[in-house]
């Protein structure tokens, strides 16, 4: 993984609950989300941040630029029994790739796929998953992830 001159990387921590909920919320504005509802849940996303961060079950990769985060990715460690194609118990999914608007362009949501999926391998973890946007499914697809089928159902406020 290489970043463009001027850039680092850096695993984060609690103390960056806040800054990578507010990175969350801005990629699902660009994707089309109510900002209200995004308020709604926005200090829940933050203690759950902070919650995973210091547990472990999530890790936090940060791009830092001009003295400020520009860029974030994070990976949920889930626990599940090994299935036909891996004997490993421990699977990643892939959350929160986000690059402030002004620094797109310049491969950095690559460098922290790049940097996720060697943190993965070192980790003995070989399924990785990720739910990807338009506009990311094209980096996703030639770093070698393929579509899945996947379905979704809401207990609250749907059709029952």
């Amino acid at each position: 993984m290489t970043l463009p001159a001027g850039f680092t990387l850096r695993h984060a921590t609690p103390a960056d609950a806040a800054l990578i909920q507010a990175q969350r919320d801005a990629m699902f504005v660009d994707m089309g989300s109510d900002p209200a509802r995004l308020a709604a849940v926005h200090d829940a996303g933050v203690a759950w941040h902070a919650r995973t961060l210091a547990s472990g079950t999530y890790t936090g990769l940060l791009i830092e630029g001009g003295g400020e985060v520009i860029a974030g990715a994070g990976i949920l460690w889930t626990d599940l029994p090994p299935n036909a194609d891996t004997t490993a118990t421990t699977r990643a999914y892939v959350l929160n790739v986000y690059v402030q608007p002004a620094h797109r362009g310049q491969r950095l949501a690559r460098a922290l796929m790049q940097a996720a999926l060697a943190e993965c391998r070192a980790r003995g973890v070989d399924i990785v998953t990720l739910t990807a946007s338009d506009a990311g499914r094209p980096m996703y697809e030639a770093l070698g992830f393929t579509p899945q089928a996947e379905l979704k159902l809401l207990l609250t406020g749907g059709p029952s």
